[in-house]
């Protein structure tokens, strides 16, 4: 993929994986432990690899089970403007910041962040989300099939984007270039897809 032009992103842990996908040609890294590793922060920044810093309460086996928090939004926004300060010191070129929708948060703490997201894009940092169907879709309206979660999938990527969202994650790739060209046409904007 990296040899035909496209542009690689490596989502991983591990910092060992990630160099070698860097190698490999990945030019972006997505850590989804919103770097705590440092070695994660010197592989990045050896690389001239931007990163995406993901906020995740706990572990992927333990992250649901119940996760707690004073001030959803203020909480994943200290840590998240930790996780880019780190990295810059070390080197790495540039930071986006992904409030980690679905991970080790509730449904209420997903909306919240959501519907508080300037929060996060008035800043300095670029912000990516990734709700695509997601479980709390299903919590708030069904159906249970993920595959089947795009109207609601659409309505809380239409939110990120009005919020400032530099990027979304997503599965339905021409659902969203269409749906975002039309809010852009109705906001008087063009959405770059």
């Amino acid at each position: 993929l990296a040899e035909a032009g496209v542009i690689v992103s490596i989502d991983s842990r591990n910092p060992e994986v990630v160099r070698s996908a860097l190698e490999a040609g990945a030019r972006i890294v997505n850590d989804i432990g919103g770097l705590r590793l440092p070695r994660m922060r010197e592989v990045a920044a050896a690389a001239g690899a931007p990163v995406v810093a993901m906020h995740m309460q706990g572990e992927p086996r333990t992250m649901q089970r119940e996760p707690v928090y004073d001030d959803v939004v203020r909480e994943v926004r200290e840590f998240l403007l930790a996780a880019a300060a780190a990295a810059l010191m070390a080197g790495v070129p540039d930071v986006m910041l992904d409030p980690g929708i679905g991970f080790g948060k509730k449904v209420s703490h997903n909306l919240e962040l959501l519907s508080r997201l300037e929060a996060l894009t008035a800043g300095e940092h670029a912000v990516l989300v990734g709700a695509s169907r997601k479980s709390s879709i299903a919590a708030i309206a069904g159906p249970a099939e993920p595959k089947e979660r795009l109207p609601g999938t659409l309505v809380m990527h239409l939110r990120a984007a009005d919020a400032g969202a530099a990027m979304l994650r997503v599965h339905d790739v021409a659902e969203h270039v269409q749906a975002l060209k039309v809010w852009g046409a109705l906001q008087g904007t063009e959405y770059v897809t």
